[in-house]
């Protein structure tokens, strides 16, 4: 009997340290998993539009991302003042849209905007894909996301040649935007970022340039827990030889600035701006802000962003 007892003791006590051994095996193997797994930076902006320009976000797997954007007329000037209520009254442009996120990484978009200048009725379809993320050690210090899109118009044409929406081919119709967006998350409350840009126009003016060529710059600085301070700017860069011509046609053409504030409230994003853009865009505002900040030629606007998550529950 006591030999029965002394096997049933070592028996459970080499129960109880097969137990234990395993149990620190598994701490330790979850430990090493832990720490060679990357740990990636995550809401660098907390949406995908700063006030112009695009950011390094792309949507969730199975989101949907339901946007409206307005610019209202210019606040002062010749076309602002009292008469037409600081620009509120007027609008240049309007933009509905819709963003899918494919994966995590990739997001497609489908849009419909008024259009600002002579080229209106606009139809844009748009990709976004993460190429790198930021890392929390450092390994890799940006994000890198890249973004194209292709606007078609649908309004008649012009019958007069040589302006703008003037269309002898539906090419002519056609401008296309691509997009490098390098941006770093350096703290909880600022993120910065850097956008060189390529706007190509199928069908310009004589003397205008079917060529663009930008660099953007971007930040958010988060003032409180659901409030930011947002601002945008693009350097745009015309030859010498076109600008010249077009502004002896009296057309002269400024860098757009924007800068604004933005709201979280649940799942609304809401964006409270000011800009001298007259377009939402990127194939109109990069190549052809005709308003200046300097002559109060800069409006109200807002972006609106409301996300649904379309994930089946399992």
């Amino acid at each position: 009997m006591r030999t029965l007892l002394l096997t049933v003791l070592f028996f459970c006590a080499g129960r109880v340290i097969a137990q234990d051994s395993l149990s620190n095996m598994l701490d330790k193997e979850m430990a090493t998993s832990t720490a060679t797994k990357k740990q990636y930076t995550y809401a660098t902006f907390k949406g995908t539009q700063l006030v112009n320009s695009r950011t390094i976000e792309t949507l969730g797997k199975h989101e949907l991302d339901f946007r409206v954007a307005h610019r209202f007329g210019d606040i002062g000037g010749e076309y602002g003042g009292e008469k037409s209520f600081y620009g509120l009254e007027n609008s240049t442009d309007v933009k509905i849209g819709f963003d899918y996120g494919i994966t995590d990484r990739l997001t497609v978009g489908i849009g419909r905007a008024k259009g600002a200048a002579a080229v209106r009725q606009l139809y844009e379809t748009s990709l976004k894909y993460k190429l790198l993320r930021q890392t929390e050690d450092g390994s890799m210090p940006v994000t890198v996301t890249a973004f194209g899109n292709l606007v078609a118009s649908s309004m008649a044409s012009n019958a007069k040649a040589n302006t703008p929406d003037h269309f002898n081919n539906f090419s002519d119709r056609l401008s296309y935007t691509s997009q490098l967006l390098l941006a770093r998350k350096f703290s909880d409350r600022f993120s910065l970022m850097v956008m060189p840009t390529y706007v190509h126009t199928n069908y310009v003016i004589h003397n205008d340039q079917n060529d663009i060529y930008a660099a953007g710059i971007g930040g958010r600085l988060k003032i409180s827990k659901r409030v930011a301070l947002v601002a945008d700017y693009f350097k745009v860069f015309r030859n010498k030889a076109s600008t010249a011509a077009l502004k002896a046609n009296g057309l002269t053409f400024y860098n757009p600035f924007g800068a604004g504030l933005e709201f979280e409230t649940g799942g609304h994003v809401f964006d409270f701006t000011f800009t001298n853009s007259t377009a939402i865009l990127e194939n109109q505002f990069i190549p052809y802000t005709t308003t200046s900040w300097a002559q109060w030629r800069f409006r109200w606007g807002f972006n609106l962003s409301r996300i649904f998550s379309l994930k089946k529950n399992k």
